[in-house]
């Protein structure tokens, strides 16, 4: 027979644990953080152990509490995975994949084709967008990451990385070259919304800055006017339409560059981030995901 503690005080120190924080696990599982609180102490009354050290914030687990976390964590992650799955019949439900919506429409939906050609009996659902949908809670069942490292909270596997740099229509050059970093200033400039509000974002402002580093004269040159975009797809759209040059990522707009629809317009580029593969540990339709995986690769 199995000893084990109250379900509730087990829910109340598994979020706690992975959020780090007593109000995010309150407001996750709909009670207070003084209920939270009270649940954990009947947990760690049950084991004999503190679970969390009792200081200021930052929230820290003891020995104790690290040791019960992971296959605690990996539990509710499997029972989150199967619930899930309950009334699917097998693989005639589509295998739900979100991806950031630049992936997804210009990468993604472009090679479903092969897919459907490899894999003739699953389906897929593509759920195309930039908010990172809950795994654990059954939202989609596996996510492709865009991300500057390998994500830690759930297994990972990286599918490839892009590199970002300046892009227009051959039609907005007129036959003409951009020879230096200055040249570009002299052409609007296409600016799209960076949603992780990361600092070292390769955007116009550290692609200026990287080109003054080469280019001392860049400081001093004339300016074209500029163009914004909430969504990097619209950006896009305006650099296809010859409307300006933008920052763009050399994976999202692959085709684009292949077909000639798009050029390179200074050879100066940026880092980019990582693509990751992400699904929950031993999830119910894992040989489904890992074809999926195998086929990314390929298709990369």
């Amino acid at each position: 027979m199995r000893r084990l503690p109250p379900l509730g005080s087990l829910r109340a120190f598994e979020a706690a644990a992975r959020h780090g924080s007593f109000q995010a696990a309150a407001r996750e599982l709909g009670v207070t953080p003084t209920a939270i609180s009270h649940q954990i102490r009947l947990l760690e009354e049950s084991c004999g152990r503190e679970l969390f050290q009792r200081r200021p914030r930052p929230l820290v687990l003891t020995a104790a509490g690290k040791r019960l976390f992971p296959p605690l964590r990996n539990g509710f992650d499997s029972f989150a995975a199967a619930f899930a799955s309950i009334g699917r019949d097998g693989d005639d439900v589509p295998l739900r994949v979100t991806s950031p919506n630049a992936f997804a429409s210009r990468w993604l939906v472009p090679r479903l084709v092969q897919w459907r050609e490899a894999n003739p009996g699953t389906k897929l659902e593509i759920i195309g967008t930039d908010k990172v949908l809950d795994l654990r809670a059954g939202e989609a069942d596996v996510a492709v990451r865009y991300a500057r490292r390998m994500p830690m909270d759930l297994p990972a596997r990286e599918i490839g990385r892009d590199r970002f740099f300046p892009v227009c229509s051959p039609a907005l050059l007129a036959g003409r070259r951009i020879e230096r970093g200055a040249d570009v200033l002299g052409y609007p400039l296409i600016h799209f919304d960076w949603m992780n509000r990361d600092p070292e974002a390769p955007t116009w402002r550290q692609w200026l800055a990287t080109a003054r580093s080469v280019d001392p004269g860049l400081g001093n040159a004339g300016r074209g006017w500029d163009l914004g975009f909430r969504e990097e797809l619209h950006a896009i759209d305006a650099v296809v339409a010859g409307q300006g040059i933008a920052i763009c990522s050399d994976v999202v707009i692959g085709r684009e560059l292949e077909s000639g629809e798009l050029v390179r317009a200074h050879s100066l580029s940026l880092p980019g981030y990582g693509f990751y593969l992400v699904s929950l540990p031993d999830h119910p339709r894992q040989s489904m995901i890992d074809a999926f995986s195998a086929w990314m690769r390929l298709a990369a």
